[in-house]
């Protein structure tokens, strides 16, 4: 069982959970970023399974990095919590927002879609958290040992089909995307950096306690 007290870590989700629904609301000046190609792409409701079951894709993916490497899920999950915050911080300062067009209709997709659009305000949009954090597993995965054709099949395509619902249910836009695979790839990279600074001054401070 002590083996698996890492785990514990990713009760860090239900506090920046409580963090983002405190901010999830307009602030005193409220931008949007939608462009001519966003307006272009239709409401297709079927893409709300997909979004609905992003945190627990990223759950399952974050075990099976412990699983596989306990370095690579320590990793995945610091970054994660970097870009959370740094998400929060951006929202504060720099609220937009994405219209919503009219849904009828009584279909399991359209309640479904009712209920995410219910829950979730149409703030807090830029950087998208729903993108980093499904380009943060598909870059945990890349820069491991342990990939291989039919884990990378898995993650790539699950969370690529995960980005592009946020384009199709109308929670964010191109710009949105864009903003949180940058963001994520860049903390994603100075962790690692920070990791290999750490392991090269290890062994010297070994040597010194000798």
């Amino acid at each position: 069982m002590k083996r698996y007290l890492p785990l514990t870590s990713m009760l860090i989700f239900p506090v920046l959970g409580w963090l983002y629904a405190f901010i999830n609301r307009p602030g005193a000046q409220v931008y949007s970023l939608v462009t001519d190609l966003d307006r272009a792409i239709p409401l297709v409701k079927v893409f709300v399974l997909p979004y609905s079951v992003w945190i627990f894709y990223i759950y399952v993916c974050l075990i099976y990095f412990f699983l596989k490497d306990p370095a690579v899920y320590r990793r995945s999950l610091i970054t994660y919590t970097i870009c959370a915050l740094i998400c929060y911080g951006i929202y504060l300062v720099f609220q937009t927002t994405v219209p919503r067009p009219p849904i009828d209709g009584t279909d399991p997709f359209t309640r479904l879609l009712g209920y995410v659009w219910g829950r979730d305000q149409p703030f807090n949009c830029f950087p998208s958290i729903h993108c980093f954090s499904s380009y943060m597993v598909m870059k945990a995965l890349h820069s491991s040992g342990f990939r291989n054709k039919l884990n990378q099949t898995l993650i790539y395509g699950m969370s690529s089909i995960i980005i592009i619902s946020t384009f199709f249910i109308k929670q964010h836009v191109i710009f949105d995307a864009l903003a949180g695979i940058i963001l994520a790839d860049t903390v994603y990279r100075l962790v690692m950096r920070v990791e290999r600074a750490a392991a090269k001054t290890k062994p010297i401070a070994q040597r010194m306690n000798m």
